[in-house]
């Protein structure tokens, strides 16, 4: 019969696990507690006195025999010597900062780690630990960028909503640089946008080596714009992407300070990008006219202005209840139903989280947004009405394709003010009781009779509403693709 291993005679095996840094801490401590030098407890073990300063220091694991000739040339049994347990307090905040400086997130900063010895004084020993702990927090926390990321858009979405998605300081900018380039009605020109640029003392470089995170890069030191070499389907149009990138500068925008600021200044950003290639006093004669023989319609406006969908919607947003006293909603809608981006100042109900964020949320499936896409001829402006728990609304929906799939964009108003719109004819209607599980988020009973418990689904995941965005000054940017694409492009 095998007899019990005694406690303090540790499994071989269990050895192989021993964290070295806190090993070599024991024998460190346990060695000067028995009065010995380095070098005493070296020839004790036979062993050189520069074999036994690198088990001490953690950077050398050593044998079985070795454990255990020092455990008995220091008199204690091997359990005790191999124990997981730091020996101090202090042996317990040395491991702690050598483990810190050790570690992906200190080493990703270039400084040199410091020098943990008996002279290093036990409150800096604590104020670096401190350090370190609020350094790990900060990452922890950035590592949550979707929870914080939906937070702001909440919270940017209500600032906006406040104010009806209107920015009269924006509208002005935009009024001042067309006034300088001499434009005064029509789209706006190519040449037009470079001259806006070369105002603002910069030139444009058209190149076919953009990095493939970002949609423009500006050489703040030799005035460079550079922008993508053609426009590629479903991408954004290039008047657009030069003048959201000029937008920073004409609106005094510095390094953003985190997400919420970010987010702040991509919004304002776009909104002067808008205003320039939709201009407020053209677009407003041109929509009052149409609202006065009762044919809104934001194709007219795209037409008009040729300018895309989406910025059509967009700019309808930001003057339609300021100049038109309409209160609106619009919608970006991914083809499986998933919520981008979302705007309301007119009631309508949509689906939020418990911090309220709409983004990745998922649309009824009774919205004009998702029934758009089942249309026999999804490519053509849609219309339809949609009951809802708040209200009857009218929308207008338009499909466009892009390298991500197809999305729905809808701008829509309450029932009242549908007669404006061209398109309030239709007799598309649909009821939506959302956010009653009921509407639409609970299967039929009948098909759930027949599948429940017989369904194993393979879900993909929204990697880019789940995923951490990198870290960096601009969020999603990986600097150093940037820093090279400088770097080689520099005059």
């Amino acid at each position: 019969m095998p007899t019990a291993r005694s406690h303090s005679q540790p499994d071989p095996a269990s050895l192989e696990h021993v964290d070295l840094v806190t090993l070599g801490q024991r024998v460190r401590h346990i060695r000067r507690s028995k009065g010995l030098t380095l070098s005493e407890l070296a020839e004790a073990v036979g062993r050189a006195p520069s074999a036994l300063s690198m088990l001490e220091n953690g950077r050398r694991e050593p044998r079985l025999s070795m454990l255990q000739s020092l455990a008995g040339a220091l008199q204690v049994p091997l359990a005790e010597l191999v124990s997981a347990a730091p020996p101090s307090r202090r042996a317990a905040m040395e491991i702690a900062l050598h483990r810190a400086q050790s570690g992906a997130l200190y080493s990703g900063l270039g400084l040199p780690a410091v020098r943990v010895g008996k002279r290093l004084p036990a409150d800096a020993l604590e104020s670096l630990l401190g350090l370190h702990a609020e350094l790990a927090r900060r990452a922890n926390e950035q590592a949550a960028t979707p929870e914080e990321a939906r937070r702001a858009n909440a919270e940017l979405r209500a600032h906006m909503r406040g104010r009806d998605n209107y920015y009269a300081e924006i509208e002005r900018a935009a009024r001042d640089v067309l006034k300088s380039v001499g434009h005064t009605t029509g789209p706006v020109p190519q040449r037009a946008i470079a001259a806006i640029a070369s105002q603002l003392g910069f030139a444009l470089h058209f190149v076919s080596d953009l990095p493939h995170s970002t949609r423009s890069v500006t050489d703040l030191h030799h005035h460079r714009i550079y922008l993508p070499q053609r426009k590629a389907a479903g991408t954004h149009d290039p008047r657009a992407i030069v003048l959201q990138t000029l937008g920073h500068f004409v609106l005094g925008h510095s390094d953003p300070g985190g997400y919420p600021d970010f987010l702040r200044q991509r919004v304002e950003a776009n909104y002067f990008a808008a205003a320039v290639l939709v201009p407020e006093s053209s677009a407003v004669e041109f929509l009052s006219q149409a609202k006065r023989e009762r044919a809104l319609a934001v194709e007219d406006l795209r037409d008009v202005f040729a300018v895309s969908y989406e910025t059509a919607a967009h700019r309808f947003t930001n003057l339609a209840t300021h100049h038109l006293a309409m209160p609106v909603h619009f919608l970006r809608v991914h083809e499986d139903g998933t919520i981008y981006k979302a705007y309301e100042n007119d009631d309508v109900t949509f689906p939020t989280d418990v911090i309220g964020a709409i983004e990745g949320q998922p649309a009824c499936r009774n919205w004009a947004a998702r029934t758009a896409f089942a249309a026999p001829d999804k490519f053509s402006t849609y219309h339809q009405y949609t009951d809802t728990p708040t209200g009857t609304y009218w929308c207008s929906t338009h499909i466009e394709s892009t390298s991500t799939g197809e999305f729905s964009l809808s701008v829509g108003t309450p029932y009242a003010q549908a007669r404006w719109f061209r398109g309030r004819d239709t007799a598309r209607r649909t009821t939506s009781t959302c956010p009653d599980p009921a509407c639409c988020r609970r299967p039929p009973t009948e098909l759930t009779r027949h599948w429940e418990g017989h369904a194993w689904p393979s879900a993909r995941a929204h990697s880019h509403l789940l995923a951490a965005l990198p870290p960096g000054t601009f969020p999603g940017v990986d600097d150093t693709e940037v820093y090279r694409f400088l770097d080689a492009h520099s005059p």
